[in-house]
């Protein structure tokens, strides 16, 4: 019986509970797809603290060995850490990793040579057919040959990397707290930030992946409450908190109050194009803030809007030739990171930033902070094409808005916008609104949530 890989195989990697979903054998089976469909001829793989992790990518490393292909393990690492490896060898590339699920999920992140985003419409669906038919029909038949399975390190190298991209020799010292979560955080932090002019106080460094302190998804708000308090306690000048497998990076103030993933993305955009000289094109999602493009622009450069989602950004990165992109869920994209996202280098930039000015970063990321957003509120409803059609029918017929379907329904005003999109794999609608004051903003969102809820 074919094993059914539907809830498995999602649009962008492979995630599932462990062993209910999927196991070992399975894992092996995806390492010879992978080769498989990739025409690989040499790998690199690498895992997170999640217990399952370090079985999963040695089955997948046999699968692949057994086509005869070389594997190179870097062990445990970040995501970003990952498609470092994937860049600075040119080989394709396998990260074991749940990011922010719960213990018991697992999954794997693929690339092409370069970190290139392997997802459905460019080799997962492919991978998939083969797992399904091999667990059907047998295991292919090895190679002639048996690839080696030899193991590098790369943290130094990574960390080098980064460090070569953001000048922080010169910024004045600075307390930063980190919450790694218990995840990859506080396997990367302690490396990428040695010498520098820092303060480290670390909060949840040690690897665990039952997260025995509270989830690594720092998108939640519930999740950041206790970095929130550790920075006041502190008098600390910022915080950073990363997700399990740390791609992704959140930053609260001085305060404690969290700073908007698109003012980062607009303050680490202002940075790109200074050092490019005050030109390039910058990437963003349709539901950034209106902030993101009017700095891109103020500062010399040209903004593209894309559909949310990194394999959208991604190609729109390498098709558009940008220098860097930034996404609402604090996944931050650069051109001198092979296209990908790299949570780590977002952080350096703010450091850096910081460093070179004696404000405090409440102030410094004012100016890329200047509208209200209600942040994103998920619905679950019975017909999404339903309540996107009566929104439409709401809005369509006024006068003084524009109507967007890149990415679901976007109403834009003069003083505010919502985009409304249906997830891809729950009965939800996603709503994301913003205005220039908070009153504006308040009235909008609860117009459009009784429309969706109704």
């Amino acid at each position: 019986m074919a094993a059914d890989l539907s809830q498995l195989v999602k649009a962008y990697d492979v995630r599932g509970v462990v062993p209910d979903q999927w196991d070992e054998a399975l894992a092996e089976l995806f390492g010879a797809a992978f080769v498989r469909v990739t025409g690989a001829t040499a790998i690199v793989t690498g895992h997170d603290m999640r217990p399952s992790s370090p079985g999963l990518a040695a089955a997948f490393a046999r699968g692949a060995a057994a086509q005869g292909v070389d594997v190179t393990e870097i062990g445990l690492c970040s995501t970003d850490q990952l498609y470092y490896a994937s860049g600075a060898l040119d080989l394709p590339g396998a990260m074991f990793t749940a990011s922010h699920n719960p213990a018991q999920y697992n999954g794997i992140k693929l690339c092409r040579a370069g970190a290139a985003p392997v997802g459905q419409d460019t080799g997962l669906s492919e991978i998939r057919e083969l797992v399904e038919r091999w667990s059907d029909e047998g295991a292919p038949a090895p190679a002639a040959t048996t690839g080696t399975i030899t193991h590098r390190e790369s943290l130094s190298d990574y960390a080098a990397h980064l460090r070569s991209l953001v000048d922080l020799t010169s910024i004045r010292p600075l307390k930063v707290v980190v919450d790694a979560g218990n995840g990859m955080g506080g396997h990367t932090v302690p490396t990428v930030f040695a010498g520098l002019p820092l303060d480290l106080v670390p909060m949840y460094f040690e690897l665990d992946g039952t997260f025995p302190n509270h989830e690594a998804n720092p998108l939640d708000p519930a999740n950041l409450v206790d970095l929130q308090h550790r920075v006041r306690a502190e008098s600390a000048d910022l915080g950073i908190a990363f997700d399990g497998d740390a791609d992704r990076c959140f930053v609260v103030d001085e305060q404690g109050d969290p700073v908007s993933p698109s003012a980062i993305t607009a303050l680490v955009a202002s940075r790109e194009l200074a050092r490019h000289g005050g030109k390039g094109t910058i990437i963003h999602n349709l539901i950034t803030s209106w902030s993101v493009p009017e700095v891109v622009k103020e500062n010399g450069g040209t903004p593209v809007r894309t559909r949310v989602g990194h394999s959208f950004i991604k190609a729109e990165m390498a098709k558009s030739g940008a220098i860097f992109g930034g996404e609402h869920s604090a996944h931050y994209y650069f051109a001198d990171f092979w296209n990908a996202d790299t949570g780590m280098l977002a952080a350096l930039h703010v450091l850096a930033a910081l460093g070179g000015q004696e404000g405090p970063l409440s102030s410094l990321v004012a100016q890329y902070d200047r509208y209200v957003g209600s942040g994103e509120i998920n619905s679950t409803v019975a017909d999404q094409a339903d309540r996107l059609a009566a929104i439409r029918e709401t809005y369509g017929t006024r006068d003084d808005v524009t109507l967007d379907n890149l990415d679901g329904l976007t109403i834009t005003s003069t003083d505010w916008w919502f985009n409304v999109r249906p997830s891809n794999t729950e009965p939800l609608l996603r709503l994301n609104a913003e205005a220039r004051d908070e009153e504006t903003m308040t009235k909008v969102r609860d117009e459009v949530l009784g429309i969706i809820r109704a």
